[in-house]
């Protein structure tokens, strides 16, 4: 080949083979500079004690080889419970009561109904042992009622339990009123590295006149930090320092062993108290060091408790109302300055604007109200009468319409309300509830002199800040016990859910476990021996079982005509131990691992029941009408809707359904009747004070199939299935393009 011809060959690869040249040149000459050492790895200079200033090359940085551990690598990654708990967060304040066999029922109750939703945790201690709990009050009892040991063990006891947990430590009796406000307030300025003894700062008795301990009546804080150092102390104090008040041995124990006596004023901040006298009236009190207060004390019974409950919460108010009067100003003032203008205003100032639908299917609709009845009911019927927290929102929002009148328009006119005579609402999720009023009123002038008038009002309750419920915590961890009940007209869909439990749950090994009830009519089960209508649903089992041999599917046989779900649970129920976490299924549930984790972490043994709502498709016959059905991910949940008349998938723990169903055996005695109208949704309703957890479940999507109503059962389960198929079949569109073809063909 001559020269030329192979140089015309080489040319389109003559770039890629200088390219690799260079590059192999460049990491040669790399590897050759690296071998003359790393000044930055190297430490301090041969006469640097370890007190030496360090260079600028100290800061420079390196990198530092990975060490493997030695051991067994670990087949799964241990974490924290709580991601606070591995980011070492801390809650901020624990308060603590002490209170006495006598004050036990009227101060510290009246105590846990004030201040104690203010807290973020209100713990009491007591020296009775086995004393009777108060509703909503979280009781320690360490047995003996000498003050000073259960001063001894209360510390001890916030030491052990919560030394970890919490900065602050709030003490006080519970003959002492504190606003929970002011405390929060005043913790939040304080710097929680330094070693704080803060309260009522009072001298001791015949002793040193430099030191000082906090005065338990008025309440007292303590830092963690100076927790940690005196529980090594606490056994200390008990044997060595004789005292009669708590108070003061604890005061002692700081100051002997720590070296810190009680300050009122630390870091700028005040711990203000104020000494009620004999007999005072709280309404009367109007001095400037009662208003300030933190603490108040002593308080010598529930209703003056109450009292001083209600006056420090009216001054909270008032210093709420003010704040936001000053902040509804200054958001006028700068509004002004906005692109917007005076234009962007929103009313009330303040408040997010109100939702502006892009749509119509987006527009928020009212809801239409009277003083008597609601004309949007939640079971779909015209018109239904008000009751209960619906008449009571009506009859507050009146009230708060007329206020607002009056402090308007006062003292020239006063309004009385003769009649509503419209009344509309709508919940926005963006801001909150949206009343709009017609109210006739009577306005009434100073000089007597009345006269009626027709007028619109228009009021917003708005979203508050929202408060985290407390949940008990879960795992994923917990085994699920499946339960398929069968009838001889789910033959035809239960091979579909054999195969998708097969996949989804053996072939993953989920934790999951499946038991299978028959449900023989009379007729059949006299038959068995001869035909038995479940015969190939037992063999795709025994198939399944011999596939997957760890695996046992145990199935259960009933005879009976009414295949009622209560007595149908109550006979798996008796089967299983009390600490198992059921899932109700139906033969046309697809069980995925990602529902199954959802019913693990959504149902809480004695506290929640989960009740999903399944995605359900509709016939594709009329949906598609003879076209392919879309198989994107994104169209999954598209060509269906929730049903919201099903009930039949539930979870639950056993022990939960045998206390529900004992409360009902003993309602309904021997009226066995009566549980053929009921569901298992229907006993946790009734009978349980669970939260029943009813939500929508994108995981559990159902295909279509016409459902068979058995009508021996009761009229509302039997209309509630036959709603379920007819809103099943398709949208409206759909139907209307279906009848809209029909048509077309009839003509023709």
């Amino acid at each position: 080949m001559r020269p030329a011809a192979l140089l015309a060959l080489l040319r389109p690869a003559l770039p890629l083979v200088l390219g690799l040249s260079l590059g192999c040149s460049l990491g040669l000459l790399r590897v050759s500079w690296g071998q003359g050492g790393d000044p930055c790895a190297a430490g301090p200079g041969p006469g640097a004690g370890p007190g030496a200033r360090p260079g600028p090359d100290e800061f420079r940085p390196r990198i530092v080889p990975y060490a493997r551990p030695a051991g067994p690598p670990h087949k799964k990654v241990l974490r924290t419970r709580y991601i606070q708990t591995e980011l070492g967060f801390r809650e901020r304040l624990l308060a603590a009561v002490l209170t006495s066999r006598a004050t036990l029922p009227t101060l510290a109750v009246a105590v846990n109904k004030t201040v104690a939703p203010h807290f973020p945790r209100l713990l009491y201690f007591t020296g009775l042992r086995g004393a009777k709990v108060p509703p909503g009050m979280a009781l320690v009892a360490h047995g003996d009622e000498r003050p000073v040991w259960l001063m001894y063990e209360t510390v001890r006891y916030l030491h052990q339990h919560f030394g970890a947990d919490y900065d602050w430590f709030f003490v006080m009796q519970d003959d002492t009123y504190a606003q929970a406000e002011q405390v929060k307030a005043l913790v939040s300025h304080l710097s929680i590295d330094q070693d704080v003894y803060l309260g009522r700062a009072e001298e001791f008795i015949g002793g040193d006149e430099r030191a000082r301990y906090c005065h338990g009546g008025f309440g007292y804080l303590l830092s963690r930090s100076l927790l940690l150092k005196l529980s090594r102390h606490l056994d200390g104090c008990r044997n060595e320092i004789l005292s009669v008040r708590p108070d003061e041995w604890l005061g002692r124990c700081i100051i002997d062993f720590l070296g810190i006596g009680c300050v009122s004023q630390l870091q700028g901040q005040r711990y203000r108290s104020y000494e009620l006298a004999k007999n005072a009236d709280p309404e009367k009190e109007q001095g400037a060091g009662f208003q300030a207060a933190l603490a108040v004390h002593p308080v010598s019974d529930a209703t003056l408790m109450y009292r001083l409950h209600k006056h420090f919460s009216r001054i909270q108010l008032g210093r709420a109302y003010q704040e936001i009067r000053q902040l509804q100003m200054q958001i006028r003032n700068l509004t002004s300055l906005t692109p917007a203008g005076e234009a962007g205003l929103t009313w009330p100032v303040g408040i997010p604007a109100p939702f502006v639908p892009k749509s119509r299917f987006e527009v928020i609709s009212w809801d239409y109200f009277t003083e008597q009845h609601l004309f949007s009911c939640p079971d779909g019927t015209p018109k239904c009468e008000l009751s209960g927290a619906g008449k009571a929102d009506i009859d507050d929002i009146i009230e708060s319409a007329l206020e607002q009148l009056n402090s308007r328009y006062q003292p020239l006119l006063r309004f009385y309300k003769r009649q509503l005579l419209n009344g509309y609402r709508r919940f926005d999720p963006t801001r909150g509830m949206e009343y709009t009023l017609d109210l006739l009123l009577e306005a009434v002038t100073q000089k007597g002199h009345s006269h009626v008038l027709a007028k619109r009002v228009s009021l917003v309750r708005p979203l508050s800040k929202m408060e985290i419920i407390p949940m008990p915590y879960v795992t994923e961890a917990t085994r699920v016990q499946l339960v398929l009940p069968l009838t001889v007209q789910d033959l035809d869909f239960v091979g579909n859910f054999l195969d998708t439990f097969a996949m989804n749950t053996l072939d993953t090994h989920d934790n999951a476990l499946l038991t299978l009830l028959f449900i023989y009519h009379p007729y059949d089960a006299q038959r068995v021996s001869q035909l038995d209508v479940f015969a190939g649903v037992k063999a795709m089992v025994a198939e399944l079982e011999k596939r997957y041999t760890e695996v046992k599917i145990p199935w259960i046989s009933v005879k009976t005509e009414v295949p009622s779900q209560v007595k149908l649970m109550d006979i798996v129920s008796k089967k299983h131990p009390v600490d198992t976490l059921f899932f109700l299924a139906s033969v046309w549930t697809e069980v995925s691992m990602e529902f199954l984790n959802r019913c693990r972490m959504n149902t809480i043994s004695n506290w929640q029941v989960f009740f999903p709502v399944h995605f359900q498709e509709f016939n594709p016959a009329l949906v598609y009408r003879g076209e392919q059905a879309s198989s994107s991910s994104a169209d999954v949940l598209r060509d269906g809707r929730f049903d919201r008349h099903a009930f039949a998938e539930a979870c639950f723990y056993n022990s939960d359904y045998m206390a529900a169903r004992t409360k009902l055996a003993a309602d309904i005695l021997d009226r066995d009747e009566v549980l053929e109208s009921m569901e298992v949704f229907d006993v946790f309703l009734r009978y349980s004070g669970l939260h029943l957890f009813r939500a929508v479940e994108p995981g559990l999507v159902q295909k279509y199939a016409l459902r068979s109503c058995n009508p021996r059962l009761s009229e509302e389960l039997y209309h509630r299935c036959v709603l379920s198929n007819l809103e099943g079949l398709a949208s409206r569109s759909h139907l209307a393009m279906a009848l809209f073809e029909q048509e077309q063909a009839n003509s023709t």
